[in-house]
């Protein structure tokens, strides 16, 4: 059992070979996948796996906080595990994804929500731009 298929057993997801192959699918995933994306990816892996089992399983991950659904402004989701603390930097021009973590900004946003008398529980950041000409 992968460390992700046993995250799902401890949120109490039931591991049916399609949730693993969707998982797998995540899993190897370098960029930040759609639901046509994982479903193109999981076909391949079991050619029985339907659009409609992908959008549900992608749904229930996000609600038991194993995956982030990102909209990135494209007008869909894309979706990728929630394992790490980044930031996205989105390039309007490709549509790149780039990821990055910053001490700096870490302790920031925190000076920023006791400032205002919050305690800081939850914040997702993403930066839009267009690569600078040379």
């Amino acid at each position: 059992m992968t460390s992700l298929e046993k995250r799902c057993a401890e949120a109490g997801l039931r591991m049916t070979g399609q949730r693993k192959t969707i998982l797998q699918v995540l899993g190897d995933s370098a960029d930040h996948p759609s639901v046509e994306d994982v479903y193109e990816r999981a076909k391949k892996l079991d050619d029985s796996i339907s659009i409609a089992t992908v959008y549900r399983t992608l749904s229930l991950l996000d609600e038991l906080d194993l995956v982030i659904r990102h909209e990135f402004q494209e007008g869909y989701s894309r979706y990728e595990l929630n394992w790490d603390h980044h930031h996205h930097l989105i390039d309007l021009e490709t549509g790149k994804v780039i990821e990055f973590q910053n001490s700096e900004l870490e302790v920031l946003k925190e000076k920023i929500a006791r400032e205002l008398g919050y305690e800081l529980i939850d914040h997702r950041l993403e930066l839009y731009g267009k690569k600078l000409k040379k």
